[in-house]
């Protein structure tokens, strides 16, 4: 069953006015020939205090979230799966709500998944990264954004891809399109958070090729568990090589809370990690 708008499953949310829902790709996404994926669907959850997934995106949009009070910040927000499907509420909705109450623009991705490529399963989710970048900042004047305070947010492998979209966003893999992309989608600050993929399971003490960090990087906070079977040795490695060139950036490793907690609460001190966001935020200057 195809899904509605993102904006309809998320009726515990309230925000300050109804939701602006913009198509990546107006003329379909760009794909390899001979996919073929079946229909987007919901996945049943198993119990009442289940997560809502979703699976199946050919067609990947942005849901815009606006606050009662913008204060000119919007936050780009990718939900994890492990690039099979997007763990759309408690990483992603939820989180937008959570923006909304500090000022922030809560800006939904929804990018394609399953991966496609197994050898390269987030391809199409770095294009749908960059071009929601790029209708971001030609929407900027539109949304009340200021163009410098425009970041990005995700977790698991949407903080995979949070690190990729912010050390590789003009690597286009896709025709660019100027009235929808922007020759520099760099993101303006940058929260992995429990991103995975950044380390191999053999090897935890060193970052995989591809994430290497240069003078042109934007600051970064990062969060993660210390007993996340995707090693926090990943946020750690690359909180060293922010150090290295001085660039700021925030770390922030709790003892427990396992992988893909998200905006759930537990009771833990890992809960907290949305608010020591915040301050962070906030002493950057991108919450006034």
């Amino acid at each position: 069953m195809k899904l509605l708008p993102a904006l309809l499953f998320f009726s515990t949310s309230v925000f300050a006015a109804e939701p602006i829902v913009v198509k990546l790709w107006p003329g379909g996404a760009p794909e390899k020939p001979g996919v073929k994926i079946e229909a987007e669907k919901e996945i049943p959850k198993k119990s009442a205090d289940d997560v809502l997934r979703i699976t199946n995106v050919t067609d990947p949009m942005i849901t815009v979230f606006r606050p009662e009070k913008p204060n000119g910040t919007a936050v780009l927000v990718c939900p994890g799966g492990g690039y099979g499907i997007l763990a759309y509420e408690h990483e992603g909705s939820m989180v937008c709500d959570f923006l909304n109450q500090h000022g922030v623009t809560g800006i939904l991705l929804k990018y394609r998944v399953p991966k496609r490529d197994p050898k390269d399963p987030g391809r199409e989710a770095l294009q749908d990264a960059q071009r929601a970048m790029g209708i971001i900042r030609h929407h900027a004047a539109e949304w009340g954004l200021k163009p410098d305070r425009i970041g990005i947010l995700g977790f698991s492998a949407g903080g995979h891809l949070t690190v990729m979209t912010t050390l590789h966003a003009n690597e286009r893999t896709y025709q660019t399109d100027p009235a929808l992309d922007v020759d520099d989608a760099t993101p303006n600050f940058a929260v992995p958070v429990y991103p995975a993929y950044l380390v191999s399971k053999e090897d935890i003490t060193h970052l995989l090729p591809g994430f290497e960090v240069t003078a042109k990087a934007p600051p970064m906070c990062l969060v993660h568990a210390g007993d996340d079977p995707w090693p926090a040795s990943a946020s750690a490695l690359i909180y060293l090589e922010y150090k290295k060139l001085n660039i700021p950036c925030e770390l922030h490793i709790y003892a427990k809370g396992g992988h893909g907690f998200g905006m759930r609460k537990s009771g833990g001190p890992v809960n907290d990690w949305a608010n020591r966001v915040a301050e962070w935020m906030k002493s950057m200057g991108y919450i006034p």
